[in-house]
């Protein structure tokens, strides 16, 4: 119905669907002339080992099989150089933070066999590394999580669930007042089997932040869209200068702030070098740059002006 866009997904290439001959529009399924969006959640991200050589070391030969100079080991993990600084707003009321700023929550990584001494139940965990989304779990106890992997919700051991990234107790991002630990427990365990069109959760971390905080922002059409953008997502360019995005829900916000952290943060400064052109800021806000998207890139949800995208797996 004109440019009104009806659904949104994550599909590979060889999912994008074909005209059907009988002429029936199911409504159950990928659908012609609506728009979809080419990526890999994080349930789908797996690490990939190193390279191997003929006896079974890293990096001796190069990726044909020709001889060559070993290829330089990986990069430690840096969060403060990968990790993208940010804020979101509700209105006027700051309900999540990152921050590597003196005096801020730390972000220090650790591997899941030592994060497992600093875990609670109730306890939220990311884990994280490089080119990757985020992966969110609920520390239930007895070394296991529960967490949302694969389009179905599962009760995993930590080490597992980890898939050899490293990870941190998140408790302090969100500024919502949590549950209890008992409550947060038994939220999450209470999901363990669910799969697909049982899910009310788009991706790993806002079913755990759900099951930590109990607010239905964070399930999928938890929030009636009226118009308004009340949500913003403060990107810190700088000391000095940052970029707004403005949302209509939590929900599409927390999928733009995973993208960001699965390119990096190199990646998202330059894609707002390149691509996105500040507009003069406003007397009394100039710390903040507020921006168009790049051309040939569809608005981040939330930012849409002609078109409403309703977001679903």
């Amino acid at each position: 119905m004109g440019n009104q866009v009806e659904k949104l997904t994550h599909l590979s290439y060889k999912e994008v669907p074909t005209a059907d001959p009988t002429g029936v529009d199911r409504d159950d399924g990928p659908r012609i002339g609506v728009s979809y969006i080419f990526s890999n959640d994080d349930e789908d991200v797996e690490p990939q080992p190193p390279p191997q050589g003929p006896d079974g070391g890293g990096g001796d030969r190069l990726p044909d099989g020709g001889d060559g100079p070993p290829l330089p080991p990986p990069q430690p993990y840096d969060p403060r150089l990968h990790e993208v600084e940010c804020s979101v707003f509700y209105r006027d009321e700051c309900i999540y933070q990152k921050s590597f700023s003196p005096g801020s929550a730390a972000l220090s990584t650790y591997t899941p066999e030592n994060l497992l001494n600093r875990c609670r139940p109730g306890d939220l965990v990311e884990f994280v590394s490089q080119a990757q989304y985020p992966h969110w779990a609920v520390y239930v106890g007895n070394f296991q999580v529960v967490h949302l992997h694969r389009l179905e919700v599962s009760n995993s051991f930590l080490t597992d669930a980890s898939q050899g990234r490293r990870g941190r107790v998140v408790n302090d991002l969100y500024r919502y007042k949590p549950l209890s630990p008992g409550a947060v427990v038994r939220n999450a365990l209470a999901h363990v089997g669910a799969k697909e069109r049982e899910l009310s959760w788009r991706n790993s971390e806002s079913f755990a932040a759900w099951c930590r905080y109990g607010k239905r922002e964070f399930k999928i059409g938890g929030e009636l869209r009226i118009g308004k953008q009340p949500y913003r997502l403060q990107i810190q360019l700088s000391a000095q200068r940052s970029h707004t995005l403005e949302f209509q829900s939590l929900e599409d916000l927390i999928m733009e702030k995973r993208r960001n952290d699965q390119i990096g943060r190199a990646a998202v400064l330059q894609e707002l070098a390149m691509h996105l052109h500040p507009a003069e800021p406003d007397e009394g806000d100039s710390d903040a740059a507020r921006t168009t998207p790049p051309p040939g890139r569809p608005p981040a949800p939330g930012r849409e002006e002609e078109a409403r995208e309703a977001a679903v797996h």
